[in-house]
């Protein structure tokens, strides 16, 4: 259970640290991306992102 956490967290940690460079990409703006303010903060929700990047290193990782 620790380990997944541990996994999760630096995931996120990697994630939040590219999404400039990801946004650069369009990747955070298609549709299915929510954004949002909530108590003065903006939120992000990339939900079609997160699927589009997760076929592409489905397929990647397929074809090595």
């Amino acid at each position: 259970m620790l380990r997944w956490l541990i996994v999760v967290f630096l995931a996120l940690v990697l994630i939040n640290g590219l999404t400039p460079w990801l946004q650069r990409l369009g990747l955070g703006k298609l549709p299915g991306d929510f954004r949002f303010r909530l108590f003065g903060r903006e939120w992000d929700v990339p939900l079609a992102s997160t699927v589009v990047l997760s076929l592409l290193l489905s397929l990647l990782a397929k074809w090595l």
